[in-house]
């Protein structure tokens, strides 16, 4: 009889309950318990978890990696897919795999060039994949000579942090004067140009923003799945129009994902993202993690969580290959398990949790942290 698999999940998004239940129904039957760990004692990770502990707050990256080395000790974990940290936990993946636990993230390297989004769009364009305009800015006066740029090129102009994920941060720029027609409906992503300067220059202090063109859809986020030895085990492309969500394996969005996974060493679960500037294709992001979405590709006939975990065990899972494309869907929220009762912030909280019953596989949207 095969032996249990103890995966660890640490600090992750709430939609990856949805990751955890497909680890449960491996194809395989393999028995799989899951350990999560989360400042947040309402995240639904916990309740969702077999075991799980509150996260010691106001750790350094150093701190939380003697942390998560004990923690794995502790729990027997024998694979780790870090989220919060991943740059400090892989550079100690020796000290990992000396404890028994396989780190189920990128390389130290490949995780440096994507943390920061301009590095990360110098590195792609360099091997041959399109990437937008865009102009680095720390002041006021950088700002508006890149907002002056783009739109004499005929762009609608929007701007972000260099470092950052899930979309915060995101804003668009418009020179409409702000009036009551801003303030019906719900709250939107559109800021006033005037608005920023007047609060940049306020501040004194500068920011770290990408300056470019918004970007059009349709939104394809390509899932893939890369071993150690730098071969694509899998690759599809979830697209995103509006509502609309549907799976494609048009080479045109995959050949670059491939090129990015394979050239720069992103190990196991990466999520690279591409919108449409005019007609072309282009980078949009590259997140060294499993993204939000991933447990979609069900829909597709695959466990790419569960295929992920037995590459990092090891065990090859050969190149998959989906055995259709599901049709066309959109996405709805729905209610999911929290612990009875919300449990003070300690380091040594412990709590052992039965079993959240599996519910459908219909994709959910992202939910904070």
């Amino acid at each position: 009889m095969l032996s249990r698999v103890r995966v660890w999940l640490n600090r992750t998004y709430a939609e990856n309950v949805f990751f955890m239940d497909q680890l449960r129904r491996n194809p395989s039957d393999r028995a799989v318990e899951i350990h999560a760990t989360h400042g947040d004692p309402d995240s639904p990770v916990l309740a969702a978890a077999d075991t799980a502990d509150l996260e010691p707050e106001g750790l350094s990256p150093a701190a939380y990696v003697e942390y998560a080395l004990d923690q794995c000790v502790r729990r027997g974990i024998d694979v780790f897919v870090p989220r919060l940290h991943q740059a400090a936990i892989v550079r100690h993946r020796a000290e990992f795999a000396a404890a028994g636990t396989a780190l189920l993230a990128p390389t130290p390297e490949a995780v440096a060039v994507f943390e920061d989004k301009a590095t990360a769009y110098e590195a792609v364009r360099s091997v041959g994949v399109p990437v937008p305009p865009w102009w680095r800015v720390r002041t006021a006066d950088e700002l508006l000579a890149a907002v002056e740029e783009l739109e004499q090129a005929g762009h609608k102009v929007c701007f972000k942090p260099a470092a950052g994920a899930g979309g915060v941060g995101f804003r668009v720029i418009t020179r409409a004067p702000f009036s009551l027609a801003h303030l019906e409906g719900f709250p939107g992503p559109y800021v006033q140009l005037d608005l920023v300067v007047e609060a940049l220059r306020r501040s004194g202090e500068p920011v770290d923003w990408l300056v470019m063109p918004r970007l059009e859809q349709p939104e394809v986020s390509v899932d893939c799945l890369t071993g150690p030895d730098n071969r694509l085990r899998f690759a599809v492309g979830r697209t995103k129009n509006g509502r609309r969500r549907g799976f494609t394996l048009d080479e045109r969005w995959l050949e670059p994902a491939r090129l990015i996974a394979e050239g720069f060493g992103l190990h196991h679960l990466s999520n690279i993202q591409f919108r449409m500037l005019g007609d072309l294709p282009v980078l949009l992001d590259v997140n060294t993690r499993p993204s939000g979405g991933l447990h979609q590709l069900s829909l597709c006939g695959v466990n790419v969580p569960w295929a992920a975990v037995r590459l990092a065990l090891g065990e090859d899972p050969g190149v998959i290959v989906p055995p259709f494309l599901g049709q066309d869907y959109t996405v709805v929220a729905g209610p999911r398990s929290l612990l009875p009762v919300s449990l003070p912030r300690q380091r040594d909280a412990e709590f052992a949790l039965p079993a959240v019953p599996v519910q459908a596989a219909s994709a959910v949207e992202a939910l904070p942290l």
